[in-house]
């Protein structure tokens, strides 16, 4: 057999690797670097909006320290959060190392690989399907309710057509709400119905309609146009397959089609949208509490108007008194003949305040009729007084 000669192979000496291996520890250190340093991580977020929405979902501290505009606030949350996410992996190598088949370690074991499966996951669903990760514009229509402008929420899911307290009011409807029918909304909350209005008009397009709508109390949503609507007046939109009885819903046109009368009308574009239907604008607890806020503001709006209506009431000290009851200077009697004909039985407000006797029964009217003659003003009183 032929001697094979290994002379010519170079075996890699410690020097070399140790290159390498430094190398390799200068790209990770300064990957490592590149992901804590706030400053750019800070800058990345501000060149993208989407990925600042996605923050608000995912770490709301990490939002907030963020929206701030304080440096040394966010580096101080990023900071903390690195250090506990270094904290945890450490801690969970150094269980798996210790007691590989313990209990707990088994169980970090296999949430390791369900993580890598999701993750694994949304990445061929980037690749291959990044689409789903848009977000749908949902359905609104322009129409008017009671002559108000409103923007309605087309949801052929919901039993029951809803309106919110606040749109109500807008629309002076509130006065028809009938709380009989107050009760309790169940769906992905809940959520407080005041009561029910029975009928009002609402206008698509030059389409005239009745409705009738559940009133809610904390509702973010103007108004919500349900299946007892849509079926009623045999609505569809035709396109996608999600078919109610005699209502359609289809996408490809783009419409609102009112099977009773034909008319069409279009849904609304992501820019004509209501602020509570925009993407990345709000979170659903932020729309809730804004709704509360303005439902506590109406109340105490419509409390201090009630407080300044009451205030400003006629009162009786208020009333003006009437010329008959008062001493002129030029009448011919003092005020100690008034109270003497007074002490008889007669007031000055006898007639003022009487709709069934004339001015001249005062007893002020009679002494200025007879210039002060007290005993033919008494005599007048007593005959005026015995008339039936």
């Amino acid at each position: 057999l032929q001697t094979l000669d290994f002379s010519g192979i170079q075996v890699p000496t410690s020097s070399s690797s140790l290159t390498f291996q430094g190398a390799g520890a200068t790209a990770t250190s300064s990957r490592t670097t590149l992901e804590q340093d706030p400053k750019i991580i800070r800058d990345m977020f501000l060149a993208n909006p989407d990925q600042l929405a996605l923050l608000k979902q995912n770490n709301p501290r990490l939002a907030d320290a963020f929206l701030t505009g304080n440096l040394d606030e966010f580096a101080t949350v990023l900071k903390e959060q690195v250090e506990a996410k270094a904290d945890r992996e450490r801690q969970r190598i150094r269980m798996m190392n210790a007691h590989p088949f313990d209990t707990e370690a088994q169980r970090l074991i296999a949430e390791e690989i369900r993580q890598k499966n999701i993750e694994a996951n949304m990445e061929a669903a980037m690749e291959f399907n990044p689409e789903s990760f848009g977000t749908v514009v949902m359905l609104y229509i322009n129409c008017r309710v009671n002559g108000f402008p409103v923007k309605a929420f087309i949801d052929s899911g919901a039993q029951t057509t809803i309106m919110s307290a606040a749109c109500a009011e807008r629309c002076h409807i509130m006065r028809l709400v009938d709380t009989r029918w107050a009760g309790v909304a169940k769906g992905v909350g809940v959520q407080k119905i005041i009561g029910r209005i029975h009928m009002v008009q609402i206008q698509i397009e030059n389409d005239y309609l009745t409705t009738s709508f559940s009133v809610l109390e904390q509702q973010p949503m103007d108004m919500l146009l349900g299946l007892d609507m849509l079926k009623r007046h045999q609505a569809s939109c035709k396109g996608h397959v999600n078919i109610v009885s005699q209502c359609e819903i289809s996408l490809k046109k783009n419409v609102l089609h009112i099977g009773t009368t034909g008319t069409e009308t279009p849904f609304l574009s992501e820019r004509d949208l209501p602020d509570c239907a925009r993407l990345s604008v709000q979170s659903e607890d932020e729309l809730m509490n804004q709704s509360v806020r303005e439902a506590e503001e109406r109340d105490l709006a419509r409390a201090l108007q009630q407080s300044s209506r009451d205030a400003s009431g006629p009162s009786r000290s208020s009333i003006p008194r009437d010329p008959h009851n008062i001493i002129l200077p030029t009448d011919r009697f003092s005020d100690s003949d008034v109270k003497e004909l007074v002490s008889l039985g007669f007031t000055r407000e006898q007639v003022i305040h009487s709709e069934s006797l004339a001015a001249a029964n005062s007893v002020i009217a009679e002494l200025r009729r007879f210039k002060g003659d007290k005993t033919q003003a008494t005599a007048a009183l007593f005959a005026k007084s015995l008339k039936f």
